[in-house]
């Protein structure tokens, strides 16, 4: 660093951080009142007008930051996955706990989050997965997408924990973690309908015994 830039550097002023601008933190309450809104119910169910009432924006604050409700969807979905790619980026490299572990921390963490909601709220892919019908394209593509990379994060870990011996050396990491992608959406899926955490446990305590018996590959997913 030259001597003009330390210069510079100390000579910036101190205090309190500078806000967001207010544009900015409109977008920010409207996709918050959105995840809500979504996780809770769906796509088709929620109307913009709704959303403005909840937030307190006015339609032409949402029409500036989106073009149409699509486009708001889209945006929800690549903010929940930000949210969620962060989440299980913290539980999986949680290096104070063996691989299967930091699985199971992520499993304790998503039912704590359902209950702290008495299980009124899913997860947003999930439930966005069922309204095929009233999804662009681009959706449709985004939520696979996003699957894709937490079924791709989960099997790294599971990778680990092949690799440490804490599961059947025959096994497959990828397709362990496909199966856990398509069982964990349904099992939230059927929490979120009954209102109760057992389907969530009903599901791990399979997927972990599934671990160390029987062999699971892709042939055997798509027989």
């Amino acid at each position: 660093m030259t001597d003009h830039a330390a210069e510079s550097e100390t000579s910036k002023p101190r205090g309190r951080p500078r806000k967001a601008p207010a544009n900015q933190l409109a977008r920010k309450a409207l996709i918050r009142v959105g995840l809500v809104y979504l996780t809770e119910r769906g796509f088709t169910d929620v109307s913009v007008d709704e959303i403005l009432a909840a937030s307190g924006k006015t339609k032409g604050t949402f029409y500036h930051h989106f073009k149409s409700k699509a486009d708001y969807g889209h945006a929800l979905i690549e903010a929940y996955h930000d949210y969620f790619a962060a989440k299980l980026q913290r539980c999986f490299s949680d290096e104070s706990l063996t691989p299967l572990d930091r699985l199971r921390h992520f499993v304790d963490e998503a039912e704590q989050g359902m209950a702290r909601h008495d299980f009124r709220r899913g997860c947003l892919v999930g439930n966005l997965g069922q309204e095929k019908a009233a999804l662009t394209e681009d959706m449709c593509a985004l939520l696979i997408a996003v699957l894709k990379d937490w079924q791709r994060r989960t099997a790294d870990c599971l990778q680990f924990a092949l690799a440490e011996g804490q599961i059947a050396p025959q096994q497959d990491p990828e397709a362990l973690a496909e199966f856990f992608w398509i069982g964990w959406e349904g099992a939230v899926l059927r929490a979120k309908l009954e209102r109760s955490p057992d389907p969530l446990r009903h599901f791990a305590s399979g997927f972990f015994s599934l671990l160390t018996n029987t062999p699971l590959t892709h042939s055997s997913l798509q027989n």
